[in-house]
């Protein structure tokens, strides 16, 4: 069989990762109208459930990832979605309970940590230095599609077939990208040198890498915390709308999913165009405004609240490409894996806090029955990204 090449393997690539992804909000999606009242859960815990996935992922990927600068990356790869795949299927047969649910949904997080940057890393070694940039903004940027099918088939199974059924189903996803690592071309990584295999030491000194990678954390907490909570969110405004919302929570949470594809596309043409940092820095601004104004607008009719949730679609997501290409830009060829391995563990480990933390400002604030309760979950999130663009600077100007 011939190894995949040039836009085929972009292709293969992406739409395997589409696949990995097809469980990769499972929780989030039926939570809400499954989970919480099923076990009788505070917004706290089901927010430390949905964001057991990212803890287990910020865990797991600094070896995973860094790895792939000794060995091929199609290797972890496929253990990887492998993984992922099996404790999808696992949590639909025995979780019964939030530390049951939270335990399995971390082994899940693992095995996902183990294809989404391992698989930028194989696919970024078998492309020309001239194909980089835009190769990894559609990698980027399909990892949207799959968030939004994820939530698409997620819900439409549970309120059809049961909740269990969704995670059987989710679960064949990551076969998609098994079936594209067979057709990889074997590739054996530059010698990384002498050195340990988690040193970070070097990542670490690399000023340029390492405000991306700042920036990319603040970006996941905004990102995850919207995620996390998009479908509640959407419910407790058609609840208090009386019928008048004009859609359901499933399609505002695929819809908003769906626009980060365009969006990040853009805002990493805008960077190439306009400067990384002038860029990033614009679009992270322009989303703690945009989160502003969601959560003093929860009051008003879904009709004017939609367009400002839609427009928030756009921004949570157009700042992704432009810092993932420029960590990988600012790496050292040798040191590629681990400086991915850092960006995705500062961006995850700061994805959990961003579910997690959004449950507890709901909770404290009056919970997720109350307007005052959401105004808290946004502000949060605003003031998340808001240290991005600080982030950026530091990483220029600092001494």
């Amino acid at each position: 069989m011939k190894p995949l090449t040039g836009r085929a393997l972009v292709a293969a690539m992406c739409l395997g990762q589409v696949g990995n992804l097809l469980p990769h909000v499972l929780v989030p999606a039926v939570m809400a109208q499954h989970l919480m009242p099923l076990w009788g859960l505070t917004a706290a815990q089901a927010g430390l459930m949905a964001s057991g996935y990212t803890f287990g992922y910020m865990l797991a990927v600094p070896l995973l990832t860094t790895v792939t600068d000794r060995i091929d990356a199609r290797l972890v790869l496929t253990a990887g979605s492998a993984l992922s795949g099996l404790a999808t299927v696992m949590f639909g047969l025995i979780a019964d309970d939030v530390w049951s649910a939270t335990l399995i949904w971390a082994i899940a997080g693992i095995g996902f940590a183990g294809a989404y940057m391992p698989g930028l890393k194989a696919l970024t070694d078998r492309l020309p230095a001239g194909e980089v940039s835009r190769s990894i903004t559609l990698y980027t940027g399909s990892f949207s599609v799959g968030v939004g099918l994820s939530f698409l088939v997620a819900q439409l199974v549970a309120d059809n077939c049961g909740w269990r059924t969704a995670f059987y189903v989710t679960g064949a996803g990551p076969l998609m990208m098994l079936a594209t690592c067979v057709r990889l071309a074997p590739h054996k990584p530059p010698s990384s040198g002498p050195g340990h295999l988690l040193d970070l030491r070097p990542v670490l000194r690399n000023r340029a890498a390492l405000g991306y990678i700042l920036g990319y954390g603040a970006h996941s907490f905004e990102l995850y915390g919207m995620r996390t909570w998009i479908v509640a969110f959407w419910t407790f405004i058609v609840a208090q709308s009386d019928g008048a919302a004009p859609i359901g929570p499933i399609t505002v949470s695929v819809i908003v999913t769906l626009l980060s594809l365009p969006a990040s596309i853009l805002g990493n043409e805008a960077a190439l165009r306009y400067g990384r940092h002038r860029a990033i820095s614009a679009i992270m601004i322009a989303s703690a405004a945009v989160a502003l104004a969601i959560g003093f607008s929860v009051a008003a009719p879904p009709l004017l609240l939609l367009p400002i949730v839609l427009i928030y679609g756009l921004t949570v997501s157009a700042d992704s490409g432009a810092l993932t290409s420029g960590t990988t830009a600012s790496a050292a060829p040798m040191q590629r894996g681990a400086t991915l391995a850092l960006h995705s563990t500062v961006g995850f480990g700061l994805a959990a806090l961003g579910g997690w933390g959004a449950g507890l400002a709901l909770d404290a604030a009056g919970g997720p029955a109350t307007a005052s309760g959401w105004l808290a979950v946004f502000v949060l999130l605003a003031a998340g990204i808001l240290l991005g663009p600080v982030a950026l600077w530091c990483s220029q100007h600092g001494k």
